[in-house]
């Protein structure tokens, strides 16, 4: 249930990234809420991908599944 509601919230993330050319993969998401995903295409090599990770991806997936308790990439 937990990955399910994580996997459609990423879906929502995605067309943002896609659109400067990058993409986020669902990798797991743990028992204390914690998902890890993998960033791909621009966003791999981005100078930037952190703080998409934590004040980009994060910070939506915590407002729309609240058992996330954190974003990490792998």
């Amino acid at each position: 249930m937990l990955e399910e509601q994580v996997k459609s919230a990423l879906n929502n993330v995605r067309p943002s990234l896609q659109a400067d050319g990058g993409d986020v993969e669902f990798v797991s998401v743990a028992d204390d809420g914690t998902v890890s995903v993998k960033l791909t295409g621009a966003c791999g090599g981005c100078p930037m991908a952190q703080m998409t990770l934590k004040m980009g991806i994060e910070n939506y997936l915590k407002k729309e599944v609240p058992q996330v308790t954190a974003v990490v990439g792998v």
